[in-house]
This record gives C-alpha cells, sequence and structure tokens, in this order.
C-alpha cells in the first residue's frame, strides 16, 4: 500500500521545514501541501522540502480534500503544519490499514513545550479519542483511499471538519488508535491559556455535538480567541 501526507497550511512557515523534513520517511510515496494564502514564506518553504504543492481557498476541509483530489496513495494522511510524525509512522500506518475492516485511524497526541498541566490534557484527549473513537486534527488523522472517497472526504465546514469525519467513518469500519506519539505545538494553548482554552474546545464540542451549527461555532471560536 501507498502512502500520500497531505499538509493543510496558512502562515506556517516558522516551523513547517520540520514538519516535512520529518513526515519525510521510508513508506511515504508523497507530500502534498495545500496552502490557503499564508502572507509569509510558506510557499518558500514547502516548494523546497514538498512533492507537489498547490493552493485552495482557506479552510482546513477545503484544502485537504485538494489535495486528497491530487493524491495518488492508497491511504490519506492529514497532518497540521506545527505536528511532527513519530519515527516508523509510515509503516505502523500502513501495518494497521492492511487489516480488516480498519479504515482509518489516528496517533496519540504529546504537546510540546510541555508541562504538568498540558501532559494532563494531553493524557485526557489520547483516552476520549481511544474510548470514542473520534479523533482531532493534531492527531494526523488518516484515512484508507476508498474510504475517503466513499465518505465525500471532508465536509466544507469551518469547524469540527475532523470531528464530523471520524464520526462518519467510524460508522463505516474500525478506527485504528495508535499508540505511536505525534508531537504537535502547544502554542494556542500557552497563548491563550491552558484552562481557558481547555474550556472553550469542550464546549465548543459540547455545543456541535448538540446540533450547534459549525458557522456560529466558528464565529464563537474567533471572539473567544480575541478577548
Amino acid at each position: 500500500m501507498s502512502l500520500s501526507v497531505i499538509v493543510p497550511v496558512l502562515n506556517e512557515a516558522a516551523g513547517l521545514a520540520n514538519t516535512l523534513r520529518q513526515a519525510r520517511q521510508p513508506g511515504v510515496t508523497e507530500i502534498i501541501v495545500v496552502d490557503g494564502g499564508s502572507s509569509d514564506a510558506t510557499l518558500q518553504v514547502a516548494n523546497q522540502l514538498a512533492d507537489l504543492v498547490l493552493t485552495a481557498p482557506k479552510g482546513r476541509a477545503t484544502q485537504m480534500n485538494a489535495g486528497a483530489k491530487r493524491a495518488r496513495g492508497d491511504i490519506f494522511l492529514f497532518l497540521h503544519g506545527d505536528t511532527l510524525l513519530p519515527d516508523g509512522f509510515a509503516d505502523a500506518v500502513i501495518d494497521v490499514c492492511s487489516l480488516p475492516h480498519v479504515i482509518g485511524g489516528r496517533f496519540d497526541l504529546r504537546l510540546e513545550p510541555s508541562s504538568p498541566l498540558l501532559r494532563l490534557t494531553a493524557s485526557l484527549i489520547n483516552l476520549r479519542s481511544r474510548l470514542s473513537r473520534i479523533a482531532t486534527g493534531d492527531q494526523a488523522i488518516f484515512a484508507r483511499r476508498q474510504a475517503f472517497v466513499a465518505l465525500g472526504g471532508f465536509a466544507t465546514i469551518p469547524l469540527m471538519e475532523d470531528i464530523d469525519f471520524c464520526r462518519r467513518m467510524k460508522r463505516n469500519g474500525r478506527i485504528a488508535c495508535l499508540r505511536q506519539q505525534v508531537v504537535t505545538s502547544s502554542r494556542r494553548w500557552l497563548d491563550d491559556g491552558v484552562v481557558r482554552t481547555i474550556l472553550l474546545m469542550w464546549s465548543l464540542r459540547f455545543l456541535y455535538f448538540c446540533g450547534v451549527a459549525p458557522e456560529t461555532l466558528k464565529r464563537a471560536y474567533s471572539d473567544a480567541r480575541r478577548r
């Protein structure tokens, strides 16, 4: 099986080179970067290190769908621009996707720079997603091409596209929860406050599961981060 890594980016020049270099491991067929209109050096970095660089309207769902449309792999792995994949990730993904009924999955998460509270936060995220089989984009969600196409890709909504996709994916097959850890930047948590960010994200997910429209949640998220 072949693996395509798809990276949606917007102004990720600071850490993108490390992300792409770490993603370049045996078993990876191609790395595709999809830019949503960066105003920094993101495109220059991507052009140096990716196999294919695309542009698409801003929005992770739209950008990831655009990358998947051009991808050649049997498996798509969607990677945030500030997330580092573990050594041997490609073999782990290919091996688990070779199992009957497995159509996709995700990795455990570690937040760096870390602290006791951030380590606890990551542990709770990993536990929650292992029990629910629903992951966030920070956990490097992957899916077989056939399943991704059958599900119609990511819903083009401004927030919760990762949650929505996982909910649909788990209704159609088995979701693998790999214990290898991806390392995601904790900058958002540190900038906005760890406890405040936890409460905000829990609230938004609760409202989403209660049926509040993603557009409304996106406005609430943006307003909260500006305060």
